[in-house]
């Protein structure tokens, strides 16, 4: 049995709505295998990662009365089966819920067995939970997890209990058509075992499990490069997955491919059937990192980077006092479990501030906060704060140039192939930032510092594997802003352009080898390598189009040409954002980047575009000698800004946002800019490499060159 469960990041989105319809709004999705609906649709759940692992008790449904329920059950939402499970408890028939949802019954009728068997086992909250009754759970797919938050019971008694029962997983293959002998394999409560083990030495890699906005297809590059060298090293490789879309999951990838869900549970199981000299987490994204510390409890050896290093570089104060330690400069910053500690740490450091909650991937709701009003605000909205859980405050280095470097660490050197710089300006999250390899604007001596505390920390903190490094420069200056001891999002950006197949050799360093043993030379880069994100937004038309420190991408795309203005405007048009060669650029941008947007209007003017400004800008660019038409915003009649782009009388739109200052809404105008394709920029940074791009589009697109071709100029 078979289930797809899709993955939804409405949280990602303000003022996105969750309902779904004809549009796919899904990120991402898990795969499931066991041998009947229940177990496989639980399975399907903690697959996932959304932080459930069971049905029940999801978001405050539990405590929600059922007229309540039904009405939410109206519309399909991402949270539909989880409403229909709380509705099932509080009494609700079959056919009330078929009535609401037109699903068919045998499947409200299966989630109805789950529910009676939930009840069943709640009873026992507290007190021992009869043998039977704990083998019928797991048949029916309960996760130790799950039964754990039921009976208040530690998730380790409770697997110590099933296991002394013999309660365990059995192994099942589904043979591949077509292909002798070639199979993967899932995990079942309602079978005995099938499946031996080689007694070859073995190495374990654990996938990212589902797509989703801050982790995606990036990290399985990394699993595959890893199970790639793990072959060529003659040992066997193991790969635990459970994303139907990846290359990861394909049975020639790996030596033996266990289609499961990446929990501890789960794991644990495959560990104790394969018995791997090592397991490899920092390839997975966060996914794999999060399951570290309790894998190493368990016993599993972990290999590559310790999981106390990784936690170093998670736990802000830890990580403070080493940056100290080694005199590198960090923007100042503190930490907050209640208002008022928040209120004190503003003051000694000053505004704005970046705030974001500790333990977070994708800048999950990370903030820029310009005054008390907002951090207040913050503070009020944001859950969980505790001690254990504080909220991180920096100062927000205002105009920074951010870069960041990957680099491959074997515990007592380290070697960064390329420093990118970022497009953006800090502020943007790096996954939605576009950047470019070689950096194009930051000194030399800027590049041999960032070189130098990459290297510096790896050493320090004994990486053994990959690790990225987040800076800003600012007056003269770099900062670091963050280090993670993992695989990141650039890792296959930075292995194409430069020829250097990071995942390969950081897998080799893990294995034993020293970079000193390894054929790696750094290179000049002849070419330039561009980054761009691509956005769900025309998915989310109610969703103002804006970049900030929560990432909000579900992908990337990369431009590669001799000349950097050539490669941002093939990244551009690779994301069909496709930069016109004439006609008409609306300029609009907030006070505080009106002396930016100059050097903005004044390219623009020599490349022969017209410009349409609002009434400030308009006003600004006359000052200073620079020819613009003004144009009305919606709130000053018509024809306005709206009109313009729909008439087709705009071709570009660059507008940064008006931000707390404005009393009128300006996101109009970039929801109109993606409603009728009209590619838009929200940057001033990005608003001059589009005039780059113009202009090198215009001189040629040089001739196309295959990737073996760049990296054959690489000296």
């Amino acid at each position: 049995m078979v289930v797809k469960f899709a993955r939804w990041a409405f949280e990602k989105f303000e003022g996105a709505e969750d309902k779904l319809g004809t549009q796919m709004r899904a990120v991402g999705e898990a795969m499931s295998i066991g041998k009947t609906y229940k177990e496989t649709f639980q399975k399907a759940i903690r697959s996932l990662e959304t932080g459930r692992y069971g049905l029940g008790f999801a978001k405050d449904f539990h405590q929600s009365p059922l007229d309540d329920l039904l009405d939410l059950l109206a519309e399909p939402s991402s949270e539909r089966q989880f409403i229909m499970y709380e509705a099932l408890r509080k009494g609700a028939s079959v056919q009330d819920l078929y009535e609401k949802t037109y699903i068919k019954p045998w499947f409200i009728e299966q989630m109805k067995e789950l529910v009676d068997l939930e009840e069943e086992i709640i009873k026992y909250k507290g007190k021992g939970i009869p043998d039977a009754l704990l083998e019928h759970a797991k048949k029916d797919g309960f996760s130790d997890r799950y039964l754990s938050g039921l009976l208040e019971i530690p998730e380790k008694d409770i697997r110590t209990h099933r296991t002394s029962l013999g309660v365990v997983e059995g192994w099942h293959p589904v043979p591949v058509s077509g292909v002798e002998d070639a199979a993967y394999y899932y995990s079942t409560y309602n079978a005995p075992d099938e499946v031996g083990s080689s007694e070859r030495r073995k190495i374990m890699v654990l996938g990212g499990g589902p797509n989703r906005i801050g982790q995606g297809i990036e990290f399985d590059y990394c699993c595959v490069h890893a199970a790639f060298a793990i072959r060529d090293e003659g040992l066997e490789s193991i790969m635990v997955n459970c994303n139907p879309e990846t290359v990861s999951t394909d049975y020639d990838t790996s030596d033996k491919l266990y289609f499961e869900p990446l929990t501890l549970e789960d794991v644990l199981s495959i560990y104790e059937k394969e018995k791997p000299e090592g397991v490899i987490v920092q390839f997975g994204g966060q996914t794999p990192l999060n399951l570290a510390n309790e894998l190493a409890q368990a016993g599993v050896k972990i290999i590559g980077t310790s999981p106390d290093t990784i936690d170093l570089a998670e736990d802000r104060d830890r990580f403070r006092q080493k940056m100290r330690k080694l005199g590198i400069p960090q923007p100042e910053s503190g930490m907050a479990s209640t208002l008022d500690e928040a209120l004190e740490v503003a003051e000694r450091i000053g505004y704005p501030l970046m705030v974001r909650p500790s333990y977070v991937l994708g800048g999950r709701a990370m903030e820029v906060i310009h005054d008390e009003e907002m951090l207040q605000h913050y503070v009020a909205a944001a859950v969980d704060v505790s001690p254990e859980r504080p909220i991180l405050i920096d100062r927000f280095l205002q105009n920074a140039i951010e870069a960041e470097a990957d680099a491959i660490a074997d515990g007592t050197d380290a070697f960064v192939p390329a420093v990118m710089e970022h497009i953006e300006l800090a502020g943007v999250h790096s996954g939605d930032s576009a950047c470019v390899i070689p950096p194009i604007s930051i000194p030399a001596k800027h590049l041999d510092t960032i070189y130098e505390y990459t290297r510096k920390i790896a050493v320090e903190l004994n990486v053994v594997g990959l690790m990225n490094i987040q800076y800003a420069i600012q007056d003269d200056t770099v900062y670091i802003l963050e280090a993670n001891p993992r695989a990141s999002r650039t890792v296959p950006l930075v292995s194409k352009v430069c020829n250097i197949s990071m995942a390969r050799l950081a897998t080799q360093v893990m294995l034993g080898k020293k970079l000193s043993d390894l054929d790696i030379r750094p290179g000049s880069i002849p070419h330039f390598g561009v980054k761009e994100a691509v956005f769900p937004f025309n998915m989310f038309p109610e969703v103002d189009p804006l970049l900030g420190p929560e990432m909000r991408s579900t992908g990337e795309v990369l431009g590669l040409a001799d000349s950097f203005g050539l490669a941002f405007y093939k990244a551009q048009e690779a994301t069909q954002q496709v930069l016109p060669s004439e006609g008409t650029a609306l300029i609009t941008v907030s006070e505080k980047d009106k002396m930016g947007v100059l050097e903005v209007a004044r390219q623009f003017d020599k490349l022969g575009f017209k410009i349409k400004a609002t009434n400030g800008t308009h006003r600004f660019l006359a000052e200073q000698g620079i020819d613009s038409e003004q144009i009305l915003k919606m709130h000053e009649g018509r024809p306005n800004i709206v009109d313009g782009i729909k008439n087709n009388e705009i071709q570009l739109v660059i507008n940064t946002p008006s931000g707390k200052l404005s009393k009128h809404d300006d996101s109009y105008i970039r929801k109109a800019a993606i409603k009728y394709k009209i590619p838009y920029i929200t940057t001033l940074a990005a608003a001059l490499a589009a005039s780059r791009g113009i202009a090198a589009n215009r001189s040629g697109h040089g001739s196309v060159k295959s990737l073996q071709d760049y990296h054959k100029d690489i000296k």
